[in-house]
């Protein structure tokens, strides 16, 4: 199924909070929803090209899961009905240019909406997975940056998808980041990502 729309959640692992207020980002409680184009994917085989000349790239290593669509105001307890597949993917964000546009009060969409800022691993089948209960690691040049355990979820994949149709009819393809947790960290042209998950699989980019 080829990818439709982009949503991305943020602040959902209670330490990635943390990690950005450090970061100088004002914590405030609610996690945030934000989109990117189709054309932010970086599919397995391509090079992770590094926008340069805007400050420091990050990563952010997290859970992914292709919809079938849904439509509008989807039921709590209906909501996993509508996951097609699961992978891992990367949300990558112009940390600098973030941390200004955000405490200026702007929109902060290209800091983390540009072009190739969404490497995305192929989808396995969802077939009724524990969503919560996946574990997943990064490693970038063989150095672990980021361990997740989707149980560590603030707002579970089915409550995403839940508050994502109370403002969108959710269609085939469209496609959720849940979050990140602690770790983020800048990357650099060179390095080697390895995105990996017992239950899911290997997925590796090289950036540039």
């Amino acid at each position: 199924m080829k990818v439709n729309r982009i949503f991305c959640i943020g602040k959902n692992y209670a330490d990635h909070v943390a990690e950005l207020a450090h970061l100088g980002h004002k914590p405030d409680g609610e996690c945030v929803v934000f989109m990117k184009p189709a054309s932010a994917v970086v599919p397995l085989g391509d090079v992770i090209d590094l926008p340069k000349g805007h400050g420091g790239v990050h990563h952010e290593a997290e859970l992914v899961v292709m919809l079938t669509g849904g439509g509008r105001d989807i039921a709590l307890e209906d909501a996993l009905d509508s996951v097609a597949g699961v992978t891992l993917g990367l949300d990558l964000t112009l940390r600098d240019l973030q941390t200004e546009l955000k405490n200026k009060g702007k929109p902060w969409e290209i800091s983390k909406s540009f072009d190739g800022s969404a490497p995305l691993g192929d989808f396995k089948p969802f077939l009724e997975q524990d969503l919560q209960a996946l574990e997943f690691t990064l490693h970038v040049n063989g150095e672990l940056r980021q361990h997740g355990l989707t149980r560590e979820m603030l707002y579970p994949v089915a409550q995403q998808i839940r508050i994502l149709s109370q403002f969108w009819s959710l269609e085939p393809g469209d496609v959720i980041y849940t979050g990140t947790p602690k770790g983020v960290a800048e990357l650099k042209p060179g390095d080697h990502c390895l995105l990996a998950s017992p239950s899911l699989g290997r997925f590796e980019w090289t950036c540039a």
